[in-house]
């Protein structure tokens, strides 16, 4: 959950650097390759409303986007 006026990039956006910066404390060599920075994550992303779905329900359709239909 996240305050519904908060927009949903502005939260990956956090999300995305908070998580960076703990990986790169945590891990010190993590970001670097020969010295120099680079980013850990994507600028890409995906978000998706469930609307309240159990969770059973939005795992058994994600299993199901990964099969083939025909």
């Amino acid at each position: 959950d996240y305050p519904p006026k908060l927009s949903l990039s502005v939260l990956v956006n956090r999300l995305k650097g908070l998580s960076s910066r703990i990986l790169r404390r945590d891990l010190p060599n993590v970001g670097y390759r020969k010295a120099l920075p680079w980013s850990l994550w994507s600028p890409s992303w995906f978000g998706v409303s469930c609307g309240g779905a159990p969770l059973e329900v939005i795992k058994a359709y994600i299993d199901g986007q990964r099969r083939p239909t025909s």
